[in-house]
């Protein structure tokens, strides 16, 4: 095969690869919000409830509704916590039905549904209660490196496996930008960004069990054993392959799994209603 085809198709699939990981990392992680279809008298209503808060107040869930003798109901109460369940009505502006869920510290998590009201008619819009957290705002300007950092990364990763694999060219360099990615965006940035969200450098290994903290270092440690190997053995293999498949592993875990949270039964009972 022509060289510049190789390495042309060997860039095409590293890039693909490292998009696909990206849509995937968006819409399954427990943030990603929950959407869906309903129908009430004879009406079909899409709705999106939120999963996840950066701003001071009370975060708001929107269905857009405009028969306004439809109205709604939105339950609630703290995730991990011994609250009883709350009812509240949802309140219209225009064709938009809008229900409300108390702020809480950083971490703290509210689990609520929708239910839809037209006549003797109810709608349960969620069959499982949606689950938000309240996280601290994350400045963009460190937000987005670490974005793009961890995705570069993938890239990169990607891209030495598969030049490995097929004898391409650069994968030593290649594995050197994947270890300074990953070493930038998840150890360094991303405790950075989990400090503004959640008051905490790091609460991953030994200090607990946030995946998203936990992979961060457990890729990097082998791609920075098999950068050791290629340099030793130029011709090395195995370690560039194992390091990205390690890599790809992890990042097909969901983000934020096993992520900060408040256990509220550890305190007195509390209902969330102001």
């Amino acid at each position: 095969m022509n060289i510049q085809l190789k390495l042309f198709i060997i860039w095409f699939f590293a890039i693909l690869f490292t998009l696909v990981s990206a849509v995937y990392q968006k819409m399954t992680g427990p943030t990603y919000p929950v959407r869906g279809k309903a129908e009430i008298g004879g009406q079909k209503v899409k709705f999106q409830l939120i999963r996840s808060y950066d701003l001071s107040d009370d975060a708001k869930v929107t269905v857009v509704v405009p028969d306004t003798s439809i109205k709604g109901e939105i339950r609630l109460r703290r995730f991990k916590s011994m609250d009883n369940w709350q009812t509240q009505p949802l309140l219209r502006h225009g064709d938009t039905l809008i229900g409300a869920l108390p702020h809480l510290p950083p971490a703290g998590k509210v689990m609520y549904d929708i239910t839809l009201v037209k006549g003797s008619q109810r709608v349960l819009l969620n069959d499982h209660p949606a689950v938000l957290r309240y996280t601290g705002y994350v400045p963009r300007y460190i937000l987005i490196p670490h974005i793009l950092l961890m995705f570069l990364a993938m890239l990169f990763s990607t891209l030495t496996g598969l030049m490995v694999l097929f004898h391409g060219r650069n994968s030593y360099l290649y594995a050197w930008i994947t270890v300074v990615a990953v070493a930038a965006g998840g150890l360094v940035l991303g405790p950075i960004v989990q400090k503004f969200a959640f008051d905490a450098y790091w609460t991953g290994w030994p200090f607990g069990h946030d995946v998203t903290d936990n992979k961060s270092i457990f890729a990097f440690i082998f791609w920075v054993i098999a950068l050791v190997m290629m340099k030793k053995h130029h011709e090395n293999r195995f370690w560039p392959l194992l390091a990205a498949i390690v890599l790809l592993a992890v990042f097909l875990i969901p983000h934020s799994v096993w992520g900060s949270e408040i256990d509220f039964t550890r305190g007195p009972k509390t209902e969330v209603t102001k």
